[in-house]
């Protein structure tokens, strides 16, 4: 049975309706409050599973706060809630993560029951390395913010797990091929688990130009490759020092530049940046 008076955070399919588990049918089918993103998305994966007649709460971005304090004066009666997003995992770069602190935050009971995430789908399917990897969502749509995210990416030697929308795709691998490197590998995988699905292997560069010429529809995950460890981004400290080497040595900034550019393999308009931030 599934527990009365709590929150039950159900994983869905993120794609291929066979994926959803038994646990999560039942669970389903068995509370009658189900609070979701799209009500018509989830009141079709509830007719899949023939368990209609439920009352659903739609719980986005917008609503979440107010959801949530439904959500505990169901629980307070003894009302158990499901929550589930579109697809995949609650909280995952979807709704959830407030509703699942609110509740605890009020002394209810949180209970999971695992599905698929496009994270870990896209993950294993990749090839890359999978002991260590981190999740970067969706970064940021421009800006001073954007570019610092991928910079940040230039000494990430774990694999990284990206979301991004089919409309931006070409754009980002783009921007990802001039400040990471063209050379840098890549997998994108688009509509996971559906009857579409397309997994796509290459280099940043190579990417940006197919992507330009097959745009794509549907959902979009990206993995890019870590960088080695040997290979990995050098400190804003070291590179200046580098530079103040060079400078001590004589050479103006220019030459420095060029010298440290050649010497660390680093771009050099992070290592111009750095160097105008030198007195003189």
């Amino acid at each position: 049975m599934i527990a009365k008076g709590r929150l039950t955070l159900v994983g869905t399919p993120i794609g291929n309706l066979e994926d959803l588990s038994p646990r999560a049918k039942r669970a389903l089918s068995e509370l009658t409050v189900i609070a979701c993103e799209d009500t018509r998305r989830t009141g079709k994966l509830l007719a899949h599973i023939g368990a209609t007649g439920k009352k659903l709460l739609v719980a986005n971005e917008h609503t979440e706060s107010a959801v949530a304090k439904q959500i505990i004066d169901y629980l307070q009666n003894a009302v158990g809630v499901a929550l589930v997003s579109d697809a995949g995992m609650p909280s995952v770069s979807d709704p959830g993560r407030n509703i699942v602190s609110a509740v605890i935050e009020a002394g209810f009971g949180v209970d999971v029951v695992p599905g698929p995430t496009a994270v870990s789908t896209a993950l294993v399917v990749s090839g890359f390395d999978t002991d260590r990897f981190v999740f970067e969502g969706f970064l940021p749509r421009k800006g001073m913010e954007r570019q610092a995210r991928l910079e940040q990416l230039l000494s990430e030697t774990r694999t990284a797990v990206i979301y991004e929308s089919p409309n931006r795709l070409a754009k980002s691998l783009g921007e990802m091929a001039k400040t990471l490197g063209p050379d840098r590998k890549v997998f994108v995988g688009r509509e996971l688990t559906k009857m579409y699905q397309q997994l796509w292997r290459g280099t940043l560069a190579a990417g940006a130009e197919f992507w330009t010429t097959h745009p794509p529809k549907g959902e979009i995950v990206i993995v890019l490759d870590g960088v080695p460890a040997e290979r990995a981004r050098l400190t804003d400290v070291a590179i200046t020092e580098a530079l103040v080497n060079e400078l001590e040595a004589g050479k103006s900034k220019r030459d420095a530049v060029a010298e440290v550019v050649a010497m660390t393999g680093e771009s050099k308009r992070r290592i111009y940046s750095l160097a105008l931030e030198l007195p003189g």
